[in-house]
C-alpha cells in the first residue's frame, strides 16, 4: 500500500455563517501569497463557520497574518497521508493508532477520482508526538 504521512500544522478562524466569508479569506490568502496544502470549513453552531488553513509555509503565514490582522488561531497539529486509492487504504494507519492506545478525534478525506486520496487526521495535541512516533514520522 503506498502512501506518503506527513506532520501538517493548521490554522482557523471562526467567521459568521454568511455568503462569501470562504471566498474573502481565499482570496486574502491568495493576495499574501499563501498556498495551502489543504482547507476545510465546519459548521460551529447554528450561525458560525470554522475555517481551517493548512498553509505549506506555516511561518509564511504567521507572519502575513499577523501584518493583515488577520485572526487566526494555531497552529495546531494533524497528520496529512497521501497515497494510492485502494480499498482498506486506511487501516493500518488507523491500527497503529489503535495499538498505541491513541484516540482518532477527527479525519477528513477524498479521493481524486484517479486513483489517488488525501485525508487529514486529528488527534490531540497532547497525543501528536506519540501518534507521529508509532506512525514513523
Amino acid at each position: 500500500m503506498a502512501h506518503t504521512i506527513k506532520r501538517v500544522e493548521y490554522f482557523y478562524t471562526t467567521v459568521k455563517d454568511k455568503p462569501g466569508e470562504a471566498y474573502r479569506l481565499l482570496a486574502t490568502l491568495k493576495d499574501l501569497g499563501i498556498n495551502q496544502v489543504a482547507f476545510a470549513a465546519v459548521p460551529v453552531g447554528p450561525n458560525s463557520t470554522q475555517l481551517t488553513i493548512f498553509p505549506d509555509d506555516s511561518a509564511k503565514l504567521k507572519h502575513e497574518a499577523q501584518q493583515a490582522s488577520m485572526d487566526v488561531n494555531g497552529p495546531q497539529h494533524a497528520f496529512l497521508v497521501q497515497g494510492d486509492d485502494e480499498i482498506g487504504a486506511l487501516i493500518d494507519i488507523h491500527k497503529k493508532i489503535h495499538d498505541a492506545n491513541i484516540n482518532v478525534y477527527g479525519t477528513t478525506g477524498v479521493t481524486d477520482g484517479r486513483g489517488s486520496f488525501g485525508y487529514l487526521i486529528y488527534v490531540k495535541e497532547a497525543d501528536f508526538e506519540r501518534a507521529a512516533d508509532c506512525l514513523g514520522i
